[in-house]
């Protein structure tokens, strides 16, 4: 995955409570596309009227906002099925970062292993960001620093597991970071084979 440092450009307020990953992505465009497809569909059913025209009421079809690359949105964001594909449609739109006041567990875990970096702000900080980004002003997220900043604010400071922090930083999913063990992991299954033979069956 691509290794998210630092992300800076427009952010998208898009503060509704409880959106969940069937808003974020419908399940008839999981059953119907692949990986690559689905960012087209991001948030189909407030993009799209009912004849499939963009809806000019959504925030994401207005300038700047139809190149944002940060979500700002309300309480337990994606939450609901536990849908990885919800990550993939915002990160195909362009979506590098999305931060909230909460969000669901499992979505917050698929966006660590998708290279979409998830931040927890307090509601009062998100709304003040809100606010400044419905100008269009750029929001500069800073992993390397744990830092939201922003014209006419103070900078925020946010947290993240440090394992959570390296992964996004270096790009490495759970594969990957297994990878980087291979002569360990080799070394210790060769020394294993002559104690346990047994355990590796028949070659």
């Amino acid at each position: 995955m691509k290794p998210f440092v630092v992300c800076e450009g427009t952010a998208a307020p898009i503060l509704q409570s409880n959106i969940d990953t069937d808003m974020i992505i419908r399940i008839e465009r999981i059953a119907q596309l692949s990986r690559g497809e689905l960012g087209h569909w991001a948030f189909e059913t407030w993009r799209y009227t009912d004849n499939g025209e963009h809806n000019p009421d959504f925030i994401l079809n207005r300038e700047p906002f139809t190149r944002a690359c940060i979500l700002i949105a309300g309480a337990n964001f994606g939450c609901g099925s536990s849908r990885e594909m919800a990550v993939w449609a915002l990160e195909e739109f362009g979506v590098r970062c999305v931060i909230a006041p909460s969000f669901g567990d499992i979505f917050f875990s698929n966006c660590i292993q998708n290279g979409v970096l998830p931040v927890i702000l307090s509601e009062v900080q998100v709304q003040q960001l809100a606010r400044q980004a419905q100008s269009g002003i750029a929001v500069r997220v800073d992993l390397q620093a744990m830092l939201v900043s922003c014209d006419q604010l103070p900078d925020m400071c946010f947290t993240l597991a440090e394992g959570a922090r390296q992964s996004l930083l270096q790009g490495r999913d759970e594969i990957g970071q297994t990878l980087m063990y291979g002569q360990n992991i080799g070394d210790f299954q060769a020394r294993d084979r002559q104690l346990r033979p047994w355990v590796y069956g028949l070659e």
